[in-house]
């Protein structure tokens, strides 16, 4: 399922929900558009500036409440490394170790003393920095943001200590834990060519050896004012917030960013890998390659994730959790990436059930779409909860920031809700079994078993020596 935005801080969900009369006087002054479902979308009044330094800067007022998110949306991940893997995650660590002017850890210091929260993630395609807080720390906010990007220290002492961080974060969430284990070796084996199969926190070699010279040369050829959406949403004023962008953001110079040209090339059979690992019950997981992001078939392919895998009455809850009690979780979906996209499958083996078992019932339920397609009522209800996640993705002013930068980044617009609605609505029960029979053919798909080491062999008599 596609992540519609993240949340954050109240900016008035119940906006969204009065008549549209009501809605219409709740914001004096402002022109109001309203989808064909009765939902008024925000980001109609988004305003685009783009500086004379390639900078793109995403303003939307709402005085709704006296909050306001500032994200800054950087086109670089994982996807983007080549002799380093793990350098655009370092980099989210290293932007909180200070500048020319700014202590360590000071900036989280400032915004979270003056009662607003910050943080950043990475991905394959972007990194991701964020401020939410209270109207009147936004210039200070904007001030911090332009100072590390023009002066952030990148030295051995700092790489040194965000390394350790990083490997100790690589250990818990990935080496010591299986499902981690199982998502890194499925995109891995998914994808044989394409940089989408290394991690965005790195293999570990990387990431011990990653040099300040390297990091430096990647940091002077992303961190640049043209690869750079800004995206700002709540209780602000634009004029005011611009004109201290262009003052500081403005003197940052542009340069030519540089792309990973490799393609995946077609998948000419199954593959699939074991895992050893330490654990009661084994993981399953399993991915096609897709669409990627935008691409028509991304509605219908949505439908296809949530008949199959949301909530307990989704089809592939019900049959192996409920029906057969052989695993105690199981889903799907359709990730969008920028340059691909991917349908896993991820179950979760009761213990003391054989993973091939709860394999084989998996893929007949994904049989029994591509050869029976879904049922009216199945289709209906996908399309609902479809529509109310979509919905629900206008209700903070940090999920309208993250909507407007993720949709600009990727697609220099931010597409209309009402377009949005339309191509969920337009998905027929054809659809569904079309894609299905068209993405998740069994030549076309990685699987991977996670399950405990063989128990050893037994000793002989006479293999003593």
């Amino acid at each position: 399922m596609r992540a519609p935005g993240r949340g954050a801080l109240l900016l008035g969900a119940a906006l969204l929900l009065l008549p549209v009369s009501a809605r219409a006087d709740a914001v004096a002054g402002e022109p109001v558009v309203v989808s064909e479902a009765g939902f008024r979308d925000p980001a109609e009044r988004m305003v685009k500036t783009r500086l004379s330094n390639g900078l793109v800067v995403l303003t939307l007022e709402d005085h709704t409440t006296p909050v306001v998110s500032f994200q800054m949306w950087v086109k670089v991940g994982s996807r983007d490394e080549s002799r380093y893997t793990g350098l655009a995650h370092l980099f989210e660590h290293m932007m909180f170790r200070g500048s020319v002017n700014i202590p360590p850890e000071r900036h989280a210091q400032l915004v979270n003393s003056r009662g607003g929260r910050t943080n950043a993630y990475t991905s394959r395609d972007f990194t991701v920095y964020f401020e939410d807080v209270t109207s009147e720390t936004l210039p200070l906010v904007i001030e911090l943001e332009a100072e590390r990007l023009a002066n952030l220290d990148i030295s051995e002492e700092n790489l040194k200590s965000e390394r350790e961080v990083v490997l100790e974060e690589r250990r818990m969430r990935t080496e010591d834990q299986p499902m981690g284990r199982a998502m890194e070796t499925l995109m891995a084996l998914t994808f044989q060519a394409h940089p989408y199969r290394w991690p965005p926190i790195g293999w570990r070699s990387d990431v011990e050896r990653a040099t300040v010279a390297a990091s430096r040369e990647f940091f002077d050829s992303y961190y640049v004012p043209n690869n750079i959406v800004i995206a700002i949403a709540g209780d602000f004023d634009s004029e005011e917030a611009l004109d201290r962008i262009r003052r500081t953001f403005g003197k940052l110079d542009p340069v030519e960013v540089p792309r990973n040209p490799t393609e995946e090339p077609e998948q000419d059979g199954e593959r699939r890998a074991t895992v050893h690992f330490d654990l009661r019950g084994p993981v399953l997981v399993a991915a096609w390659h897709a669409p990627k992001t935008g691409h028509e078939d991304g509605e219908a392919l949505d439908v296809l994730s949530t008949i199959l895998s949301t909530g307990r009455s989704s089809r592939l809850y019900r049959k192996l959790v409920y029906e057969q009690q052989s695993a105690l979780a199981a889903q799907g979906g359709y990730w969008e990436l920028n340059d691909a996209g991917v349908f896993y499958a991820v179950a979760q083996v009761r213990p003391g059930v054989r993973v091939e078992d709860v394999e084989g019932l998996f893929m007949a339920e994904i049989e029994r779409v591509k050869e029976s397609g879904v049922s009216e009522e199945e289709l209906d209800k996908a399309k609902r909860q479809l529509e109310v996640m979509l919905v629900n993705s206008l209700a903070t002013n940090h999920s309208l920031a993250a909507r407007m930068g993720r949709e600009v980044a990727t697609f220099d617009r931010v597409r209309p809700l009402d377009e949005r609605l339309a191509a969920i609505r337009a998905v027929t029960r054809a659809d569904v079994q079309r894609v299905a029979r068209t993405y998740l053919k069994d030549e076309k798909r990685s699987v991977v078993h996670v399950v405990p080491p063989p128990a050893p062999e037994p000793e002989r008599p006479g293999d003593e020596t």
